[in-house]
């Protein structure tokens, strides 16, 4: 066994399981729930911002979070599988087309803000999610349906009477 096996089995060791944080990317507001201990007491303090980057792998992964207190930037940077983090949760997914969102801190004001994920793609995911048969079936639905000459004669004939 060669000292890069050895290494990477006592490191296994201190890894937190991949169930205990939720699939997040870059661009994604997220909530860390970080353990704060003064003295003997212990309490969770919520950091919420976007999460504007990631790196390393296995035990030395870190994120990078972003948020706006009173007009100044503040940025954190969380050792993924520290036993400081309780949890981590995702608020909104941001769709980002960069690996790093270091140009977040220049912006001020609404251009700071990424465009959710979601936004726009309500008309490809219907379509994508019928098949070829259910799109035929809606095709011949739509062509018994009668014309609208018909359905002003049915109109006129209902206001006569």
């Amino acid at each position: 066994m060669n000292s890069q096996h050895l290494i990477e089995s006592v490191v296994a060791d201190q890894l937190k399981p991949d169930l205990e944080f939720p699939v997040f990317s870059v661009g994604d507001t997220i909530n860390v729930h970080v353990r704060i201990i003064e003295g003997e007491k212990q309490r969770i303090q919520v950091f919420q911002g976007v999460l504007i980057a990631q790196r390393g792998r296995g035990v030395n992964r870190m994120i990078t979070v972003r948020r706006i207190v009173a007009n100044e930037g503040v940025e954190r940077i969380f050792p993924l599988h520290s036993a400081r983090i309780a949890k981590i949760e995702v608020v909104r997914r941001g769709d980002a087309r960069r690996a790093k969102l270091y140009y977040l801190r220049d912006r001020i004001g609404r251009s700071r803000r990424l465009r959710d994920q979601r936004r726009g793609l309500k008309h490809v995911r219907a379509e994508d999610s019928r098949k070829p048969a259910q799109a035929e079936q809606v095709e011949q639905v739509e062509s018994t349906e009668p014309a609208d000459a018909e359905v002003a004669e049915a109109a006129t004939a209902t206001a006569d009477e």
